[in-house]
């Protein structure tokens, strides 16, 4: 039998493959325009939320607070307790949704305009341009060597980075710790392990995120960008270079007839890669880096502006468009697809409920704990009793006072421990344990368990009620 031999000839050099792009920094070109002014408006306005809302008052107490140590959490005249964990599904089922919307609607609204890390990107570039120049000075002093004025004004970058930073870490913490109590503690220099850590951990998150990995963020961590395709239909609004309008590209003179010479609109300049967050030519076609912050629009139409040719070559437009399936006028008429229409409807239906929900929620919870040592005992004077402790939760932000009733069982007699009627009062936001014997005849007992409910009423407001249901036991 013959042999083989599968080993490369001595000749052929080994190939060697890379499982990761080594990353070209971007330093991006600045960029003027309808949706540069659209992301300066929303970064204004999400921090101005962010950093605003833990300083409101609300009641004399903090608007926004989310107090882990106390498990409660306080959204202006709301006040929510773990029990109330069902909000927080809907709230985030009703993100999910609308997430799902605007991006079969128009794409990566969220990564373009508000993700956090889109936001924080843009304020250390502001900071970057501000202290070490545009994208060709800062180029320039990336390639020089370290001197006085490179240390000077990477440093002071750092600085004004860092103090950024740290104040959002600061507002974080002041999102679970009393904001105006953690400044004093801060200023007198005592604060806290955990306070001290949450802070740095999340000024160095910011920190690295924003000013260092910034475009890695969401081409390799973020999952949403690998799985948005899922979302877009042809019908979905995105950032589009039109083929048609612009091929064949080609630098040319201002003055040239440029149909003559056989030329599309697009010029070749380059501009729509210089300002690109993410590094990418979006004349490539949709790719999954792409976050939808439209500043190659921007830029694509000041050079159409400058040429005398008519803007959108790069455009919001759909992929239909592009195929010449309906013109442009028509993309607002295809918004309402079954889609869209069955994530509005969902939404709307969810959000309504939700709202429901929050209006009519009864500000008090009553769980029922039976006692551990014994189901049931006969008293002296041979009736059946069975001890509970009752876990009464005033969620209202005024004390009320409550009676507690049981029934299920002819006769049935809720007492507490001196012998008589079950009363409770509870402070505003209070926590009440209180032991409560149910008592009945042996003569009305139907089995061996059964069904009964405690009722506990508020005596001041009618509308104030809770039910809950458990087991007695017979002997």
């Amino acid at each position: 039998m013959a042999e083989t031999n599968d080993k490369p000839a001595s000749n052929e050099a080994p190939i060697e493959q890379q499982l990761y792009a080594i990353r070209q920094k971007i330093q991006p070109r600045a960029v003027h325009g309808v949706f540069a002014n659209w992301r300066i408006a929303m970064v204004l306005l999400t921090q101005a939320l962010y950093y605003g809302l833990p300083w409101l008052t609300w009641d004399n107490r903090q608007a926004v607070l989310f107090d882990l140590a106390a498990r409660k959490f306080y959204i202006f005249g709301l006040v929510f307790w773990p029990q109330d964990f069902i909000y927080l599904t809907g709230l985030l089922i009703l993100s999910a949704l609308a997430l799902f919307l605007f991006t079969a609607v128009a794409g990566r609204l969220w990564c373009g305009y508000a993700c956090p890390q889109t936001v924080y990107t843009e304020v250390f570039m502001w900071v970057e341009n501000w202290i070490e120049g545009d994208h060709i000075a800062r180029k320039k002093l990336d390639a020089s060597p370290w001197n006085a004025a490179k240390l000077r004004k990477r440093g002071a970058k750092h600085f004004v980075w860092f103090a950024i930073a740290l104040w959002t870490g600061f507002t974080f913490v002041g999102y679970f710790t009393p904001i105006r109590a953690l400044a004093a503690e801060v200023a007198s220099l005592s604060l806290g392990p955990w306070e001290s850590f949450w802070i740095l951990f999340y000024a160095f998150a910011t920190w690295g995120n924003a000013g260092f990995m910034r475009e890695q963020v969401c081409k390799y961590m973020c999952p949403y960008a690998r799985f948005q395709s899922v979302m877009f239909d042809s019908d979905t609004l995105t950032v589009t270079y039109d083929s048609s309008r612009g091929e064949p590209r080609g630098p040319r003179g201002k003055k040239v007839d440029y149909k003559a010479a056989g030329l599309g609109t697009c010029v070749d300049c380059g501009v729509c890669v210089q300002v690109c967050p993410t590094g990418i030519d979006i004349r490539n076609g949709l790719q999954y880096e792409c976050i939808g912050c439209a500043a190659c629009i921007d830029g694509c139409d000041q050079i159409m502006d400058k040429m005398g040719y008519p803007r959108g070559l790069i455009r919001y437009t759909t992929e239909n468009v592009v195929k010449g399936k309906y013109p442009d006028s028509g993309i607002v008429k295809h918004i309402l697809r079954p889609r869209t229409i069955i994530y509005t409807l969902l939404l709307t239906l969810i959000s309504g409920a939700f709202v429901y929900s929050l209006a009519t929620r009864v500000p008090l919870r009553v769980d029922v704990v039976r006692d551990r040592v014994s189901l049931s005992k006969e008293t002296d004077e041979g009736m059946i009793e069975n001890v509970y402790r009752l876990q009464l939760i005033n969620k209202d932000a005024q004390a009320h006072h409550y009676t507690v009733s049981a029934h299920g069982i002819e006769g049935l007699q809720a007492v507490s421990a001196s012998g008589e009627g079950v009363s409770i009062t509870a402070a505003p936001l209070e926590t009440v344990d209180v032991p409560v014997s149910l008592i009945a005849d042996p003569a009305n007992l139907k089995g061996r368990s059964i069904e009964v409910t405690f009722s506990v009423q508020a005596t001041d407001d009618p509308r104030i009620r809770d039910d809950v249901t458990t087991k007695f036991f017979n002997r």
